[in-house]
């Protein structure tokens, strides 16, 4: 087969037909090493570092809502009544349990995640004697407010304890 003298190269070559395969390849290369860098981007810095600050502001609005509603379980030091209140939590913070617990009077949350804890400190009224006990994101949570000798006791605990 011979080709006609229109398709030869200056030098006499007949191979100019492969050059836009070629060319077509290596954009298609370029294409695919483009998608898997901005993956690879997104999957090891931008997508981890967006679920850690959006897993933090979980936990702190969730430890903002648990102190509300043990502050607002605590009755006035005039009345002699207990008290018993149900607290919401989020069964997960970034996919992982954790826990709530007092320190003081303070409401801590420990989450497996170090960069996921947060601490809201407790504004009860003065006959609050002391703060204790925990609770698990995995249990139901409930405030105990019962009368003790100069006030009153808050406990965490399991919604199913008594």
């Amino acid at each position: 087969m011979t080709v006609p003298s229109s398709l030869r190269t200056p030098a006499g070559r007949a191979d100019r037909a492969v050059a836009p395969v070629v060319g077509k390849a290596l954009e298609a290369g370029l294409v695919v090493l483009f998608v898997v860098l901005v993956t690879t981007a997104l999957s090891t810095a931008v997508v981890p570092g967006y679920e850690r600050v959006a897993g933090q502001r979980v936990a702190d609005r969730t430890l903002a809502g648990a102190a509300e509603r043990v502050q607002q379980a605590v009755p006035p030091a005039t009345r002699h009544a207990t008290a018993r209140s149900r607290v919401d939590l989020p069964r997960t913070i970034a996919g992982q349990g954790y826990r709530v617990r007092t320190d003081g009077r303070a409401l801590v949350l420990d989450h497996p995640d170090d960069a996921l804890v947060a601490r809201s400190r407790l504004a009860l009224p003065a006959h609050v004697v002391r703060v204790e006990g925990s609770w698990s994101s995995r249990q139901p949570a409930v405030v105990s407010v019962d009368r003790a000798p100069g006030g009153f006791v808050v406990r965490l605990v399991r919604g199913d304890a008594s």
